[in-house]
């Protein structure tokens, strides 16, 4: 019999995939992974009512359960990530960094050395063979958030939800009375949730207020609270008025400076051709000179690019390409992989 680990985040997948696992006639463990526990002003932390949840879910199962405790290495990995990366003016994505780092890593490690065989998550992906596959469900598909994830993990990971919509999963988890059947789905990222990423960022952050400079006639049309809250192609918050809408073209994290035009084709907004760095490739790397498919933003259309040495060449520009936004590659159904926009 198969020891599975299954993560169990106290909501509707997590605790779907488990049931799904038992079913699937497996020796099963769930798990909480205590990522992060601490309140922010405005926001309590419902990690102890998410681990209750998760508890119930385990003994309605009569599975074993366990706390994994990763906070430190999560603060380490992911938080600590983010903002250095919102320091240097980037947008970066710590969903993308806590499956690389704590979901498919630290956890995957810890449940091998605590005697599981493979371990399961409840997100919308498909796994064959240690290749990573978009979920049938397209409007939910997550593989965005984890072409990052090694092969060695995908070969001993399951993702029973890939195959499923997320109205049929909440329909699954009442039909077998799961607790976490009408649990609404949490919002934001993880220790962000509702607050907003400006007010996480201000208790970390010292800011400044600094220029907002029309990039074209270099006039000054206000100020800004810290260069640190904008991102390319942003719109909301500038606060410059006038008539036409503003948007962020460029950013000068030096001098604590925000650039802005109203001209939606401003050069500055629109790419044909991304560097990749940090590159990671799943399983094979892209064919020199070959057409892919990319998504610059979760959600975002697929469009056509060819790639050559890690470089992509859009078919079409695209809008806001945002420097420490991650960019995946796909061949089909198949997600090879990606990197992240210089």
């Amino acid at each position: 019999m198969t020891k599975v680990f299954v993560g169990m985040s106290g909501g509707v997948d997590s605790s779907l995939t488990a049931a799904l696992i038992v079913e699937q006639g497996h020796d099963v463990t769930g798990v909480y992974m205590k990522n992060w526990t601490q309140d922010l002003p405005g926001m309590r932390c419902p990690w102890a009512d998410d681990l209750a949840d998760a508890k119930r879910v385990a003994v309605q199962l009569g599975i074993d359960f366990k706390v994994f405790d990763f906070e430190s290495e999560y603060r380490d990995k992911v938080v600590k990530y983010m903002i250095n990366e919102y320091k240097l003016g980037r947008t970066p994505n710590p969903d993308i960094m806590c499956n690389q780092e704590v979901k498919f890593k630290l956890f995957f490690e810890t449940a091998l050395q605590e005697g599981a065989d493979m371990i399961a998550t409840g997100h919308y992906a498909r796994v064959r063979e240690g290749k990573l596959l978009k979920a049938l469900d397209e409007n939910k598909d997550q593989t965005y958030f984890l072409y990052r994830v090694s092969h060695d993990a995908l070969l001993k990971t399951l993702f029973p939800l890939g195959e499923y919509t997320k109205p049929e999963v909440r329909a699954m988890a009442k039909e077998r009375g799961l607790a976490t059947a009408g649990k609404k789905d949490s919002q934001g990222i993880c220790f962000v949730g509702q607050i907003g990423i400006r007010e996480f960022l201000s208790q970390y952050v010292e800011t400044k207020p600094g220029n907002i400079i029309d990039i074209a006639s270099d006039k000054i049309l206000g100020q800004h609270d810290g260069a640190i809250f904008y991102t390319l192609g942003q719109r909301h918050g500038l606060d410059v008025g006038g008539g036409l809408p503003y948007y962020v073209v460029s950013k000068d994290m030096d001098k604590n400076e925000v650039y802005v035009s109203t001209n939606l084709n401003d050069e500055h907004l629109w790419l044909k051709e991304i560097e990749l760095h940090s590159p990671h490739w799943i399983a094979d790397k892209p064919e020199e000179g070959a057409v892919y498919q990319v998504r610059i933003r979760h959600r975002a259309t697929l469009t056509n690019a060819t790639y050559n040495n890690d470089v992509l060449k859009l078919d079409e520009p695209q809008r806001a390409i945002t420097p420490g936004q991650s960019v995946v590659v796909y061949d089909g159904d198949m997600c090879l992989g990606g990197g992240i926009v210089a």
